[in-house]
């Protein structure tokens, strides 16, 4: 019987990279191989993002193109999975009825059952968290995994064999209801996993060979396990130092912090552990204490510099990373003025900035109203991209004569495109020692430096010579000696 090929495009956040790895795991245990071709594949998945608006529009135009190679395979099965499906399952249907397979983010461990019925029966399969009415008797069949929870524990060696960097996950869902935000309503309340359940996890990525593990939550500082035997509430400070104790692990991330109720326990805990990097995701959203409200952001923008104060304060060399929307609801000139002197105030390594889009069922779509014309929202967006350019070459800039610490992830984009080039010529690639690799520094920088195809996996310390506003380029240092870390 000739193997069958799954192409899964993942779209959206680390969370969705992490899904899309445990639903490759899964279809690999039922025999499918994964392909990068989707006019070659037997299933092709989409897993969506619906954040913004764009991002579900960006779903529909794929599908629209997968839909198309689907004429050429009739038998082609065509999935769709993720947030957009928990959000909107019924617009999915109705503007690409070809799909056959439809499943939430809580439910990804029944995508084989659901297969299975679409195998069977060719009657179009669903499976959602909070809609039990379109549960289908796929949930009777034998699951390889019987819980969420179960397929988080499954971790395999990826069919691609990169475990350099990981994962994991330490909650689910959110609870903060921010105005603007469909997480609560894609991936329900916040749910806290034991942390003996992600300790084994992360120890079993460890052993497969992973040198760096980012610990992720959609409000991460809120994590607090309480173990209903002995009482004891576990908090992120506290799985910080467990996960750290994990023999073999170099790195330890965390992403995403919520501002609103970050404690000095998780800064002392970033300073006194070696293995916790230096590097803090915090998004601001605005510098406008009045559009926070309106944002139910539940934090001011004082208490919110007092913080990134405090965090500089106990951890030296902490770099640090910022969201903003602009354009939300009301915002006006002034208190956009007011975002940009928080930016300048702070001085981040980088933000991520987006143009405020109205998603469905959020208090923002149900009562406030959406003002602010697309081109004033284009604008505000180049000023906050203008000073990422700035702030990004300044910032990278301090770096040169300095030396580094980097994990070193593989070949840079141009030394892979040169290797796909003598493939195409020669139909072979020679690595020579003169490679272009590239890496990442503990606070999160991107280092282009030459070396030999030995360096992968491995801590180096590279010598910084030259700056971009998005990437640094050095020097490695080709002794043994221990790397020195930029303070």
């Amino acid at each position: 019987m000739p193997t069958k090929r799954v192409y899964l495009e993942t779209m959206g956040c680390q969370m969705n990279v992490l899904d899309s790895e445990l639903v490759i795991g899964q279809l690999c245990a039922l025999g499918y191989k994964p392909t990068d071709d989707y006019h070659t594949a037997d299933l092709v998945l989409i897993n969506t993002c619906s954040v913004r608006h764009r991002a579900e529009e960006k779903a529909y135009s794929r599908l629209t193109a997968i839909a198309r190679a689907k004429t050429e395979r009739p038998n082609m099965i065509i999935g769709v999975i993720g947030c957009m499906v928990e959000r909107d399952h019924e617009g999915i249907r109705q503007r690409c009825p070809y799909v056959d397979l439809l499943c939430g983010p809580g439910n990804l461990n029944e995508i084989p059952a659901l297969l299975a019925t679409v195998e069977e029966t060719r009657v179009q399969a669903i499976a959602l968290e909070h809609d039990h009415s379109r549960r289908l008797p796929s949930a009777e069949r034998t699951l390889l995994y019987n819980s969420i929870e179960e397929l988080d524990m499954s971790r395999r060696t990826p069919p691609d064999g990169r475990t350099l960097q990981a994962y994991v996950r330490v909650q689910r869902g959110c609870d903060k209801f921010c105005s603007f935000c469909v997480v609560p309503f894609t991936r329900g309340p916040e749910r806290n996993r034991p942390p003996a359940n992600i300790v084994i996890e992360a120890r079993r990525l460890v052993d497969m060979g992973a040198k760096e593990i980012t610990l992720l939550g959609q409000t991460i500082n809120s994590y607090a396990y309480t173990d209903s035997s002995t009482g004891r509430t576990v908090r992120l400070a506290d799985l910080l130092e467990q996960v750290h104790e994990i023999e073999g692990l170099q790195r330890l991330r965390f992403v995403t912090s919520y501002p609103g109720d970050f404690t000095d326990d998780i800064l002392q805990a970033m300073r006194d552990l070696p293995k916790v990097c230096e590097y803090l995701h915090l998004p601001a959203q605005s510098g406008s204490n009045a559009v926070l409200k309106r944002m139910r952001r539940r934090y001011t923008a004082e208490q919110y510099t007092e913080l990134i104060a405090r965090a500089r304060e106990t951890v030296p060399g902490i770099s640090l990373a910022g969201d903003f929307i602009v354009g939300f609801c009301g915002e006006t000139d002034a208190e956009h003025a007011e975002t940009l002197a928080l930016i300048e105030r702070v001085g981040y390594k980088n933000i991520y900035m987006f143009k405020y889009s109205p998603r469905p069922a959020t208090v923002a779509d149900r009562s406030l109203p959406d003002d602010v014309p697309e081109a004033v929202k284009k604008r505000r967006h180049l000023d906050l991209v203008e000073y990422q350019k700035r702030s990004g070459l300044a910032h990278h800039q301090g770096f040169i004569g300095r030396t580094v610490e980097i994990l070193v992830e593989g070949f840079s984009k141009a030394a892979i495109k040169a290797q796909e080039a003598e493939q195409e010529r020669n139909n072979h690639v020679s690595w020579k020692r003169g490679d272009q690799l590239v890496g990442r520094t503990r606070t999160d920088e991107i280092v282009v430096f030459t070396g030999p195809k030995s360096m992968i996996g491995q801590l180096v310390t590279v010598w910084i010579t030259a700056a971009t506003a998005l990437t640094l380029h050095g020097e490695a240092d080709q002794t043994s000696a221990p790397a020195t870390v930029v303070d």
